[in-house]
């Protein structure tokens, strides 16, 4: 055995050698060492052999008990916060009667490590299992502990920046602050609507500047490096599902077609303990390697950022993407993301740009269109040039996974995660940047869930401002003067604008019908007053317009422009749904309002795909090769 151990390259697969065909071991062996990864890996990924069986084959050949795990919690030493992570890591303390040994799941390299004696623990104090089984031991006996992490942990570490209560001091003088102005307001009356209309209308000049400045900063982006193979990190990917049981073939056929090998990829799918349809959905695909499913702890509110951060506990990749169940991401942003980690260490996050998949749905698609085109091709890039804090989309955001465990993960209190996680980052002095890399999604085509998810969305927005805010004085100094600034047009800006908009639009009509926007002999602040605020609508539309016809002609659609002539009726919707998001704010914060996917009736990417049928991908290594393939077939 000795021997064997010597001559082969692969030396895990010494247990095998009389069990698989040669040229099967081969192909195996061959990939491995360009991947830098352990060939038992390989040939678990590629279905070749399952898990159980090889790690069985494994303890054999290395003469050690293979541990079933049908244990009870006791037998574990560890407490709860490592407990959880003994998943991570695959290696589990176990008291078994006066003995102490460890249990290890082979990952990675382990199994050629310990069959060449290169792993640091002696043989008569370890014992072997499978990944999967040790992973379900983990959340069988920790699943409270896990649930008690996912929704608690920033609340804990950072109450401070936690939307889950207000500190009685912060809610005081808010109150203090709301009852001075409404006082202010009716003694004052005439003077205080004359201040407040003329600061508003300033402040969102302020906002329609820095859109500008964002759409005429020009974006940079990173030399392809193309990490070779060998060198490539575990990459960990996580999607959160909630009622998505049409979405999940998609899904699916989707994360299968990154550009990434599937060996080192650990795919997540997050599902909720009641949602029977996704998980009957999913068991029926029987996605295999690298796919994980994971049952969300029932435990805290019931959101998506509290089931990121239980996938999150769980993570073994050096960095962690996150999509969702109707996302199409290029099958090259990995690479893309890796790129700007690589390119600047500072980095902490990397945003892909998203865009409307179904824009030919309705009118309401096709605005949502041309928003994403401004906002991810045009506003986001600029601002990440310019190094200012940007606000997350909720998917296809890639994190260096240390960093994102330091800041706290997720506020699962949050109800839009991904703006509250970016500002976050800025404030602990994390960098973020966007990617030209493109991920489709489905944009809701009827009014009433387009209002729910605008609801949701203000509602976080809201939630963020606040909580950010509490401590004025602690966020400018950690934003610097220009972040702090951003901050405050961008989050509370965009949510302000929204609710004060049909005011305007009642000031500046009522103007118009007394005929004094311009001065003649009527009241010259009045006049002046109207002015502003009819100067500040019409730069809010046509800045907005813009941004839109800059974005969709970066994306070759400005076919769709005309769209954007019903921005004014874009804009009342938009102040339906903040209005409505302030009533659950204040009635029921932590509402999740779903939205559903899998109803589009048009894509341009199927339409893309349809006309780009013939050509060759460039690249096929995130499946499986060719000869490992056809020696599987044989």
């Amino acid at each position: 055995m000795a021997q064997s151990r010597a001559r082969s390259r692969c030396p895990e697969l010494d247990c095998l050698r009389t069990r698989l065909p040669p040229g099967t071991l081969a192909a195996a062996e061959q990939r491995a060492l360009a991947l830098g990864i352990g060939a038992d890996r390989v040939l678990i990924t590629a279905g070749v052999i399952a898990e159980d069986e090889y790690v069985r084959a494994l303890a054999g050949w290395l003469h050690v008990p293979f541990e079933r795990l049908d244990l009870p919690r006791s037998a574990c030493p560890l407490p709860d916060a490592q407990f959880i992570d003994a998943a991570q890591f695959g290696l589990l303390p176990l008291r078994l009667g006066e003995a102490f040994v460890y249990v290890v799941a082979p990952q990675v390299l382990t199994a050629r490590r310990l069959v060449t004696g290169a792993h640091p623990l002696p043989q008569d104090r370890f014992r072997l299992t499978s990944p999967q089984r040790l992973r379900q031991f983990v959340l069988h006996h920790g699943g409270q502990a896990l649930g008690a992490r996912a929704a608690e942990a920033l609340r804990l570490a950072r109450p401070e920046l936690s939307a889950a209560v207000c500190p009685p001091p912060v809610r005081a003088a808010w109150l203090a602050g709301m009852a001075a102005a409404v006082s202010a307001a009716v003694v004052f009356h005439d003077a205080t609507a004359v201040l407040t209309s003329a600061v508003l209308a300033l402040t969102f000049l302020a906002w329609t500047a820095l859109r500008l400045v964002g759409a005429a900063t020009r974006w940079r982006g990173w030399r392809a490096l193309r990490v070779p193979m060998h060198d490539l990190p575990i990459y960990t990917v996580i999607v959160a599902l909630y009622d998505e049981a049409t979405a999940v073939p998609g899904l699916v056929a989707a994360l299968h077609r990154l550009d990434y090998p599937r060996e080192k990829l650990q795919v997540i799918l997050v599902l909720e303990p009641d949602d029977d349809a996704t998980q009957s959905a999913l068991a029926r695909l029987a996605p295999g390697a690298p796919f994980e499913t994971l049952i969300a702890p029932d435990h805290g509110p019931r959101t998506k950022p509290k089931a990121l951060n239980a996938a999150l506990a769980l993570a073994r990749g050096t960095f962690t993407a996150v999509f969702d169940a109707e996302d199409r991401p290029a099958p090259d942003q990995l690479h893309r993301a890796l790129d700007a980690f690589e390119a600047e260490r500072g980095i902490a996050c990397v945003q892909a740009r998203l865009t409307i998949d179904n824009t030919a749905d309705s009118w309401l698609a096709g605005l949502f269109t041309a928003e994403y085109a401004g906002l991810f091709d045009v506003l986001l890039p600029g601002l990440s040039e310019r190094r200012l804090p940007l606000p997350l989309g909720g998917s296809s955001n890639h994190f260096r996974t240390q960093a994102l465990r330091e800041v706290g993960g997720w506020d699962p209190y949050n109800v839009t995660e991904d703006a509250d996680l970016g500002m976050r980052l800025a404030r602990l002095g994390f960098g973020a940047a966007v990617i030209g890399s493109t991920t489709y999604e489905e944009a809701p085509a009827r009014m009433a869930p387009w209002i729910r998810q605008r609801t949701r969305w203000f509602k976080g927005w809201m939630q963020t401002w606040l909580v950010h805010m509490r401590h004025p004085v602690r966020l400018a100094r950690e934003l610097g003067v220009g972040g702090f600034l951003t901050f405050q047009l961008v989050v509370g800006g965009t949510v302000l604008s929204a609710l004060v908009h049909p005011v305007f639009i009642a000031m500046f009509g009522y103007a118009l019908a007394r005929n004094s926007v311009l001065p003649s002999g009527i009241d010259l602040a009045s006049a002046a007053l109207a002015s502003l605020c009819g100067g500040a609508l019409i730069a809010g539309y046509l800045t907005s317009a813009t941004l839109g016809l800059l974005g969709l002609k970066r994306r070759k659609l400005l076919r769709h422009g005309f769209v954007l002539l019903l921005m004014p009726l874009h804009w009342l919707l938009l102040s339906v749904a903040a209005w409505r998001a302030l009533w659950q704010l204040l009635r029921d914060p932590f509402r999740w309002e779903k939205t559903a996917h899998g109803l589009a009736r048009t894509s341009r990417l199927a339409a893309q795909a349809g006309v780009a049928r013939t050509i060759v991908l460039r690249d096929t290594s995130a499946a499986r090769p060719p000869r490992l393939r056809a020696a599987v077939s044989g």
